[in-house]
């Protein structure tokens, strides 16, 4: 890593906290040769995209960090299992976008899938500011809702034909049962229990403005809805003044190797400043995640030059 990176002694305190087939990923070596050539290019993705996938291994990282290590707080289970769920989730899709967009393409998935980790990182980010246990019952409960809405309609339709479950019905119940078992919920209490925010109130709750709801959930719904933007960017282009479908060229766009990770990383300090028992130990946990921060945001400097410079001329 280019420039100050952690110390020795708090990556060895890191390894103390997990299992013992985890390891700890090195960052990307980014030579400054590598540099030179994205500045002669002004396409930076190369070293972004690299940082982009550290990110991601970064995220299932610190979702290895056990619930019974010496730096945890005593935490309820189920909570703790939310958090690192989400922190996987945020990881594997991380992942799955590197594997997409390797080889430059498929930027029209990797951006539904950004949507996807931008709403488990903010909810990592609220879960955590909240803490308390309404609000991860709500999480919970607001998932196993619809579960009980697809039981009541199979249980119906089985009353209708006389009582006599098809195999199928019988497979499918079974699963919402042990789904419903595993949250430590009964139905009861995910039938009262509060609905979650949605995305613009849970955005607002943990500090963001307009302007991160209108960014990173409006402007992503374009690509996972198929609006006309989306239709735009991504599926058509002209063939002889004529709109007709686009070829499968479309690349990631570099902000996505930018604001994706960033925001993950944010999750990450909300995560281990939970979970830690002192400041002390939370600090130590996040060095590694702010020095990559730190570095991504100095290559994103480059990136922006002067786009925020006034306009003079249109």
């Amino acid at each position: 890593m280019r420039g100050q990176g952690p110390s020795r002694g708090w990556l060895d305190f890191l390894c103390s906290l997990m299992t013992d087939d985890v390891d700890i990923p090195q960052p990307p070596r980014i030579t400054d040769e590598q540099l030179a050539r994205c500045r002669e290019t002004g396409d930076y993705r190369p070293v972004l995209f690299d940082w982009y996938k550290y990110v991601g291994r970064l995220s299932n990282l610190y979702a290895s960090i056990r619930s019974d290590s010496p730096a945890v707080r005593s935490l309820p289970s189920l909570h703790y299992a939310v958090l690192v769920g989400l922190l996987n989730r945020c990881a594997r899709l991380m992942l799955a976008n590197v594997a997409l967009s390797h080889k430059g393409v498929f930027g029209e998935t990797t951006a539904i899938i950004d949507r996807c980790i931008f709403e488990s990182a903010v909810k990592i980010i609220w879960l955590c500011k909240q803490g308390d246990d309404e609000s991860f019952s709500r999480f919970i409960a607001d998932g196993l809702k619809t579960e009980l809405e697809f039981k009541a309609k199979i249980e119906e339709n089985i009353t209708n034909r006389g009582g006599n479950p098809l195999v199928i019905e019988a497979q499918m119940l079974n699963s919402i049962s042990n789904c419903i078992s595993s949250s430590g919920l009964t139905e009861a209490e995910i039938e009262s229990a509060r609905k979650m925010p949605d995305l613009a109130a849970t955005i607002e709750g943990v500090g963001g403005d307009r302007l991160l709801y209108v960014v990173g959930q409006k402007i992503g719904s374009h690509h996972v809805h198929g609006t006309w933007p989306s239709l735009w960017m991504h599926y058509l282009e002209k063939h002889d003044s004529i709109l007709g479908p686009r070829d499968h060229d479309c690349p990631t766009n570099v902000n996505q190797y930018v604001f994706v990770p960033l925001f993950v990383l944010q999750a990450i300090g909300a995560f281990v400043r939970f979970i830690c028992q002192n400041r002390e130990d939370s600090q130590a946990l996040f060095q590694l995640a702010d020095s990559v921060g730190e570095e991504i945001r100095r290559i994103n400097v480059e990136v922006v030059g002067n786009d925020f410079e006034k306009v003079t001329e249109i």
